[in-house]
């Protein structure tokens, strides 16, 4: 793990993951959540003016699945930011993909090697950042991020997400027989730390640009009361 403190992170896009699978338009139906009925709003909202008024990263946690990486990339553009993706920012590292460094390592090593990992991300240049589903969760990467960044708890159904991940063999802790079950003790379990993220975004099987603008909207409301 060591490999993972000394390389830089790298700012271009990241090729996409499991979660891109689900183009929008098989995505059509649904609604992004707490914040869809502001879609219009979004639309006519200066993001520009909105980049503008950004201090700190935006950075998206959640659990495994719920389309970080693919509404992050999302976001990036339309904020005009650069985008960076811890996960494969671990694998470009380590050589290993997250889930071959969580087997050969231990959780207690990853998380270690990605709290220090998250908290070099967050330093220099704006950028939208999406996290692995337990960083949020290491009570010192949680503290950092929520002190250094603007965090933003994507939050879908654990039947969309057990979906979702069901695509690919690529998550550790889901390689157990039920991961089903997996997903919504860890969902039960992890629900706490999310809460304590300064946005919280719903969505479900709408289309990724809606939950973009979900975001968006709530940025702005966040930024406007000065927080």
């Amino acid at each position: 793990m060591r490999r993972l403190l000394l390389r830089n992170g790298r700012e271009e896009n990241q090729a996409a993951d499991d979660d891109d699978q689900d183009d929008d338009e098989h995505n059509q139906s649904g609604h992004a959540g707490a914040f869809a009925e502001r879609g219009s709003r979004c639309i006519a909202l200066p993001v520009n003016e909105l980049a503008n008024r950004l201090d700190r990263p935006v950075v998206l946690v959640g659990l495994m699945g719920v389309g970080k990486s693919t509404v992050g990339r999302r976001l990036a553009r339309r904020l005009g930011l650069p985008f960076v993706d811890s996960d494969a920012e671990i694998e470009d590292a380590a050589g290993l993909s997250p889930a071959e460094v969580f087997e050969r390592y231990g959780e207690n090593d990853f998380r270690d090697g990605e709290r220090r990992l998250v908290a070099r991300l967050i330093e220099g240049d704006l950028r939208v950042i999406a996290t692995g589903g337990g960083a949020y969760i290491d009570e010192r990467t949680r503290q950092l991020l929520n002190e250094r960044s603007i965090t933003v708890w994507l939050d879908a159904p654990v039947d969309i997400l057990a979906e979702r991940t069901s695509r690919r063999d690529t998550r550790a802790q889901l390689r157990n027989g039920d991961p089903k079950g997996t997903l919504q003790r860890l969902a039960t379990e992890r629900r706490p730390s999310y809460e304590q993220a300064h946005i919280h975004v719903k969505s479900g099987n709408g289309a990724h640009g809606d939950v973009v603008d979900a975001i968006v909207a709530a940025l702005d409301d966040y930024l406007s009361k000065g927080s």
